[in-house]
């Protein structure tokens, strides 16, 4: 950095009910920068547990200018002006006799070296802040982790790295995998949402980014300004990596792939049915393949800023750290005696961005994820757009729908069930197998490429859609999926395949040509979903080119990644030559 680093510290013990230490710098082992941290510690002489935070959201951006409508909704008892988007409430916490730790990411906020936001490098820096808290003299040597979204995405890594100290993670909403969860959905750029995100939460806190005061949007850079030249040697923009990056095996990806196996510590992954765009997936197979001998899946719903801070919801969390940072297990979390799965039930229609009409929906816990006595059932498409539960017989003949639909202008088909003749539950992951094909429009560019989006509705007894909570508290579907025809390619052989799941390792090497004519049998995983369809209640299958209701802010609109040389022309659903059908996670 071109400008002098300085060193000033501030310590406050009078003004609130804790210690506040502002602008803690913890060099970095690499000397790739300098991490700056905010403590927050309970009044005591004695050494306590630590909670840990990194992102690059600001440390000392309150929530209240953050997101001012979401703060006005959070429960109060988790409300102080110490509140932070998204990060545990520093005012409780200490009263319970934890230090709060809440970090910059390096190159954001007050912390100094490159932007580069869920990278590798970004990674290691995080470990290094949590030794550093354990090492800390007051605090006891042990740390938890807790946060939502990217403090829970984060959380996984770090973890898988082992740093000494950490005791136990709570990954709360929380992506697993930066490819499959997050960045291109079954090799689809999910685009919107990375430039709405790094626009609006990430790049506006870059380290030495003038008039960040000015904004509100916390304090200005403490060393002064870079200037934009400097600004953008400074950061890695993930508008442009991810248009410029396809599979896994290219190196911006490949840097942040880990074991999920390494993860050993306890963990208890927290996820929400409606995150059917970005976090559900991750939290469900994070859980399922951390290597943790004490692991917990907990399911919620509601919008993804206001759960965490309920009360019940907050005593959970507490619960689980006492038993792991303070040798306090009221529930048995370390004896392996807790749920160790526990699920809500979407039954009714209660509505959508309602917390306590959902307060109705009831909870069970089980002993396993997938739930072991899981009935896999096919549903089969038919040439009517019917959902039949036998196969049918038909000769050959195709439903065509024009390629690169959108939200303005959907391309679709749907396929519904016929009534239901009994209470039905649907908990798990759903996978659709299609018959397709590409044809090109007269006069236009042969097309090369052919994108699948599908997705999952529930239409009451009543004959309405229901729909639930989603992430920023927009309606959504049941669920949603995604498959780019070329990266069709499946490695039946990986220990991650699974019938309910088809494993695509998404390589440059597994790219498969798209030829006009050609019907190709695919697999579309779609994430896991729950409903209990009542008596008279319908699904419905949505098969389209493109996002439609539900997607939100998490399209894939890409002019680049979706083409109009690559994908325009005519997409085919085949019958009489293949069967089609969804199958569909149905529990006795």
């Amino acid at each position: 950095m071109p400008n002098a680093i300085k060193d000033i510290t501030t310590r406050d013990e009078e003004t609130f009910a804790y210690i506040f230490e502002q602008n803690v710098s913890i060099t970095l082992k690499d000397e790739s920068g300098i991490v700056r941290t905010n403590v927050y510690r309970p009044k005591t002489s004695e050494p306590v547990p630590v909670i840990v935070t990194y992102g690059p959201y600001g440390k000392d951006i309150p929530y209240k200018d953050f997101h001012p409508q979401s703060f006005s909704e959070v429960n109060q008892e988790q409300k102080s002006e110490h509140s932070a988007w998204e990060t545990p409430e520093p005012s409780y916490w200490t009263a319970k006799g934890y230090a709060v730790v809440r970090a910059d990411e390096r190159g954001t906020g007050q912390s100094v070296g490159k932007l580069d936001t869920m990278s590798r490098g970004t990674s290691e820096a995080f470990f290094d802040v949590v030794e550093w808290a354990a090492e800390q003299a007051w605090s006891n040597g042990k740390v938890g982790l807790l946060g939502i979204s990217y403090y829970a995405g984060s959380q996984w890594r770090v973890a898988a790295r082992q740093p000494k100290g950490l005791a136990c993670i709570i990954p709360w909403e929380g992506m697993s995998d930066y490819y499959r969860d997050r960045c291109r959905h079954g090799g689809i750029l999910s685009n919107k949402f990375i430039k709405f995100w790094w626009d609006r939460q990430v790049v506006s806190n870059q380290y030495g980014l003038g008039g960040r005061a000015a904004r509100n949007w916390g304090p200005d850079t403490i060393e002064g300004d870079l200037d934009e030249e400097e600004l953008v040697k400074n950061r890695q923009d993930q508008n442009i990596d991810n248009v410029e990056n396809h599979f896994r095996d290219d190196l911006y990806y490949a840097s942040k792939e880990y074991s999920m196996s390494d993860i050993q510590v306890p963990l208890l992954s927290v996820a929400n049915w409606g995150g059917i765009l970005l976090h559900l997936r991750g939290n469900v197979e994070g859980f399922t393949h951390a290597g943790s001998e004490l692991k917990y899946l907990r399911f919620v719903t509601g919008r993804h800023d206001l759960p965490f801070y309920y009360k019940e919801e907050v005593e959970l969390q507490r619960s689980f750290l006492d038993a792991f940072l303070k040798g306090d297990d009221r529930a048995g979390w370390s004896t392996g005696k807790a749920p160790k799965v526990d699920i809500v039930l979407r039954k009714g229609d209660v509505g959508f961005n309602n917390a306590e009409a959902e307060k109705q929906y009831q909870r069970r816990v089980e002993h396993e994820w997938p739930i072991a006595r899981t009935q896999y059932t096919k549903f089969y498409l038919t040439s009517k757009k019917e959902l039949l539960t036998h196969a049918p017989t038909e000769r050959p003949v195709k439903i065509s729908y024009q390629a690169l639909g959108n939200l303005d202008n959907p391309q679709l088909v749907q396929f519904t069930t016929p009534a239901f003749e009994k209470e039905t539950e649907i908990t798990g992951h759903i996978v659709a197998h299609l018959n397709v094909s590409v044809s090109a429009n007269p006069g236009a560019p042969t097309p090369q490429d052919l994108d699948i989006f599908v997705t999952l509705r529930h239409i009451s007894p009543k004959g309405n859609e229901v729909q639930y909570t989603g992430t920023a508290g927009d309606p959504v579907p049941l669920c949603k999926g995604w498959l780019r025809v070329s990266m069709r390619q499946v490695n039946k052989e990986h220990p991650k395949n699974r019938a309910w799941l088809p494993h695509r390792d998404y390589y440059s090497t597994d790219k498969r040509p798209v030829i006009p004519g050609e019907v190709y049998p695919v697999d579309v995983e779609i994430w896991p979903t729950n409903v209990v369809v009542e008596k008279g209640g319908k699904i419905v299958l949505e098969i389209s080119s493109g996002d439609t209701q539900g997607s939100g802010m998490f399209q894939h609109n890409s002019p680049i990644d979706r083409s109009e040389e690559r994908f325009q022309g005519q997409n085919h659903i085949h019958f009489g030559l293949g069967e089609n059908y969804v199958t569909l996670p149905i529990i006795p």
